[in-house]
Formats: C-alpha cells, sequence, structure tokens
C-alpha cells in the first residue's frame, strides 16, 4: 500500500489514507484515466482483466492485474479481498457507424443490466464497503435551454433503461449496508475511439454533427473521469453528475472540425437519426448538466472545464 493507512471504517474514506481499489474495465479509456488519478492520489489498484495482453497493459501502469470476468461472482469477490472500494467502469461502447447495426448495444446492455449486479454481488460477498458506478447523464430527459441537475427528471427509454437499471443495482448494494455512488458522466470527449471516428470525419469534411444546433451538450474529458473516481472515494451514496461546463451543439462541433483542420463543422441530416431510433435520439436531447452537487460535496473540479480544441491535441498529433 502506499502511504501510511489510518483507522479504516467501511464505507467511510478519507483523502488523508491510503486505500486499495477494484477497477473493472481497468484496460479502457475510463480505466486508464483511473488507475493514473488513482495512483497519483496515493491508492493502489487492483484491474479486472480477461486477456494476457490486457494484463500486461495494466501491469504497466502499476497496477496489480486480476485475471476474471465481469458475470464471475465468485473470480471477482476473490480479486476484490482486501479492497476497500470498488470502481465498476466496464462498458463496451460501439464505434461511429457500428452503433446503428442491429443489436449493436447487446453487449454493453449486458454489461449494465447483468454485470452491474454481479460487481455489486460480489462486492457484497467480498465485504468491500463503497462502491463506484459509472452512469450517463444521458438518461436525463430533454430540458431545452434549462439547467439540470441530480432531481431533474430521467426519461426512460429502451436505451437508456439498462443505464437506469445499473444505477439501481449499485443502490441495492447501498441497502445491504455499503456506501454506493454512481456517476452521471457526461459524453467521453478526447482521446477516445469515438472521439476519434468523429475526428476523422471532421477532418474528410464530413458531417458529424446530430439534432439542434442550439441545443446543449453535458461532456467529459478523460482526464477528468480519472479524477472523479478519485472523489468519489470521499463522496456522499448518492447519484452525481461529473462533466464539464455544458457546450451548444453548434460549438461542439465546430471545435472538433476546427482541430481537424477544418474551418466548421457540419450536421447530418434528421433522416440519420430517424434511422437510428432511440440509439441516436439520447445523444440529441438538449441536456444543460450542473456538476456543482458533485464539486460542492467532494471538492472535485474538472481540470478541463471548458470544451477546447486543445482537447484534442493527441488526436492531432496522431
Amino acid at each position: 500500500m502506499r502511504g501510511t493507512p489510518g483507522p479504516f471504517v467501511p464505507g467511510q474514506l478519507t483523502r488523508e489514507r491510503s486505500v486499495k481499489v477494484f477497477l473493472t474495465g481497468a484496460s479502457g479509456v475510463m480505466g486508464r484515466s483511473s488507475i493514473e488519478a488513482l495512483h497519483q492520489a496515493g491508492h493502489d489498484v487492483v484491474g479486472l482483466v480477461r486477456t494476457e495482453e490486457h494484463a500486461a497493459m495494466v501491469a504497466a501502469t502499476g497496477a496489480q492485474p486480476w485475471k476474471g470476468d465481469l458475470y464471475d461472482r465468485q473470480t471477482l469477490a476473490a480479486g476484490m479481498a482486501g479492497c476497500d472500494a470498488v470502481a465498476n467502469l466496464a462498458t463496451k461502447v460501439p464505434v461511429g457507424a457500428a452503433a446503428l447495426r442491429p443489436g449493436s448495444l447487446k453487449a454493453i446492455d449486458r454489461i449494465r443490466l447483468n454485470g452491474s449486479r454481479v460487481v455489486a454481488d460480489a462486492a457484497t460477498r467480498a465485504g468491500v464497503g463503497r462502491l463506484v458506478q459509472q452512469s450517463l447523464s444521458f438518461i436525463y430527459a430533454d430540458q431545452a435551454d434549462e439547467w439540470i441537475d441530480e432531481h431533474s427528471p430521467v426519461d426512460v427509454t429502451r436505451a437508456t433503461e439498462p443505464v437506469v437499471v445499473a444505477e439501481d443495482n449499485v443502490r441495492a448494494f447501498g441497502d445491504r449496508g455499503g456506501v454506493a455512488v454512481s456517476l452521471r458522466f457526461g459524453l467521453i470527449t478526447g482521446d477516445d475511439a469515438n472521439t476519434a471516428w468523429l475526428f476523422r470525419r471532421a477532418a474528410a469534411g464530413r458531417s458529424i454533427g446530430l439534432g439542434r444546433e442550439d441545443t446543449w451538450m453535458h461532456v467529459v474529458h478523460p482526464d477528468d473521469v480519472g479524477t472523479a473516481v478519485v472523489h468519489a472515494l470521499c463522496a456522499p451514496g448518492g447519484y452525481y453528475n461529473v462533466g464539464s461546463e455544458p457546450v451548444q451543439r453548434r460549438d461542439y462541433v465546430d471545435t472538433i472540425a476546427q482541430a481537424a483542420g477544418r474551418t466548421g463543422g457540419h450536421f447530418l441530416p434528421p433522416w440519420i437519426l430517424r434511422l437510428g431510433g432511440e440509439k441516436l435520439e439520447i445523444l440529441t436531447r438538449s441536456q444543460r448538466v450542473s456538476s456543482h452537487l458533485f464539486s460542492e460535496r467532494t471538492g472535485w473540479h474538472p481540470r478541463h472545464p471548458q470544451l477546447t480544441s486543445a482537447w484534442f491535441d493527441e488526436l492531432v498529433e496522431a
């Protein structure tokens, strides 16, 4: 363990104490960001992996790889033994146009509907005191120009239901005596596969925008995902929005296009939205989301508070 651990009460973590965190999705964008942030904060990390390649990747970060499957309670509980907290960041987001294919959300829906329950059950079995669940602010209803906080209405469709179920599975962990925290992240925007796909399209002069130009988006830089996970270790149980300042879609599209060497970006025609149905509908909701509650309760503030072209520097260099 890094640092000198002090007295520990299950679920009650402090910034002064070094803790051990079991992390699912360890080799993904959110996982890598979280490992770096957790290590910088002085914590130890055990990262769940499925392959030897990912095990080597996680080991190279200084984290301890744990070979297992998200749906195997016994293996998960064994890996969580001795851990103070679990951060469930497992996901499998389809990239680009692949999201429109039939069954494209099957894998990620299973992760949210079933995997989140298995992780929560394993954490209870292992005696872990705190569970942090990756969630999405996409579940909020369209509120036009109105600000959205954690009390704003949620619009449940077939596309958002798995996210809501995952939050309910984590809440059940809290009902069993643990501390349950769900982080409702905005759209990850930066050095990730989907942003890279948009960046390539924009560079080629192709359309990347969805929905009305004057509506609002909630975005988050990958770096801020990791620091949010660190601060969630000290947060009271509950749901929290996590992201930068909201950005209007026209500014989002133009910022990506300009970083890609274009003067401005273009929006996809409405018929594409009809083709995508509920899968794309959640990406067009106007969501002027506030992360004030999480900042107020934990002291977290994004290192990247406003979307700028600098968010795409690594894509430019690539």
